[in-house]
């Protein structure tokens, strides 16, 4: 099957041919029509997880995928060839991701049934970024009527979580460059969202909206110590980019580091809201897997997600 691999890392991902997966006892072979490109992808290129988990080469890229089950492996319940499912690889090594034309993940965990409505490209772009937009949101238990900072609006989890926000009727300041990205942030939800020049003087920005400091940041991009300076006393910081409680001086302020975990319940939540309308996946950029090089070089600076479909 043609797959994005490295031979190493760092390397530039490279489209090539490996051996199709079979399903082990209590995984799903999944015939992938869409994936995307996370930035988790490109930190793996990087060589950035080299000596934190396990790497086996080729090593296949890839982390969300959505399309059709294809065989069953020993002792699977619950799904059946020809079922329409989207998800996440989750898997406690690297080297067999959905950035492929077939791939195997467990039929027990990272894996949803595909509802009517939600299109596949839009579905292979949603768990990681939907996941971790969730799971942030939640960690800092944001409430109607407070503030949050999303750091990184721009981006798939920004995206996403910017509208979940506002869906719970908080106040949210957007940061986003100025231009293209701005406008792409403000046209998210059909709610006022307060956009601030992160290449400006941040700080000065977010006090002139809350004077105060902010109830909450979601940390996706940008200087977690900062970020965490804007916070009023009490404040809570979510952060999936590395943030730990160590690097936070106030003692006041209590810092969520975020796992995503992209279990079947929150997958098939999301699927509702985008299906239902309340939700929009942002694929902004589209690549057929032959050109998924291409996709990795679009990454940065893009906003919102790119999909790497089969054909």
């Amino acid at each position: 099957m043609r797959a994005v691999t490295l031979d190493a890392v760092p390397a530039a991902p490279a489209v090539t041919e490996v051996d199709t997966p079979r399903p082990e006892a209590g995984e799903l072979l999944v015939k992938v029509a869409a994936s995307s490109v996370n930035g988790f992808d490109l930190a793996v290129a990087a060589g950035y997880l080299d000596g934190m988990m396990e790497h086996r080469y080729p090593l296949v890229l890839g982390k969300d995928f959505a399309g059709t089950v294809e065989a069953l492996g020993a002792g699977v319940e619950g799904f059946a060839v020809g079922d329409a499912v989207f998800g996440v690889v989750m898997k406690p090594f690297l080297g067999t991701g959905s950035l492929a034309e077939y791939v195997t993940v467990s039929a027990g965990y990272g894996v949803a049934p595909l509802p009517e409505g939600l299109a596949v490209t839009e579905a292979g772009a949603l768990g990681v970024v939907g996941a971790t937009a969730v799971d942030s949101l939640n960690a800092v238990a944001l409430a109607e009527g407070e503030t949050v900072l999303i750091a990184g609006a721009g981006g798939g989890v920004g995206s996403l979580a910017v509208q979940l926000a506002a869906a719970r009727g908080a106040t949210v300041i957007a940061t986003a460059r100025p231009g293209a990205q701005t406008d792409f942030v403000t046209g998210l939800t059909g709610t006022e969202i307060h956009v601030v020049d992160f290449t400006g003087d941040l700080e000065a920005q977010v006090r002139a909206i809350a004077p105060d400091g902010v109830d909450a940041v979601l940390h996706l991009a940008g200087d977690g110590a900062q970020l965490a300076g804007l916070l009023r006393q009490g404040g809570r910081i979510a952060s999936p980019a590395g943030l730990t409680p160590d690097a936070v001086k106030d003692e006041d302020v209590t810092v969520h580091p975020i796992m995503a975990d992209p279990n079947a319940s929150t997958l098939t939540a999301l699927a509702e809201q985008v299906v239902s309308g309340a939700l929009r996946v942002p694929v902004t950029a589209t690549y057929p897997l032959e050109r998924a090089a291409e996709a990795f070089t679009a990454f940065t600076g893009t906003p919102g997600k790119v999909a790497v479909t089969r054909s």
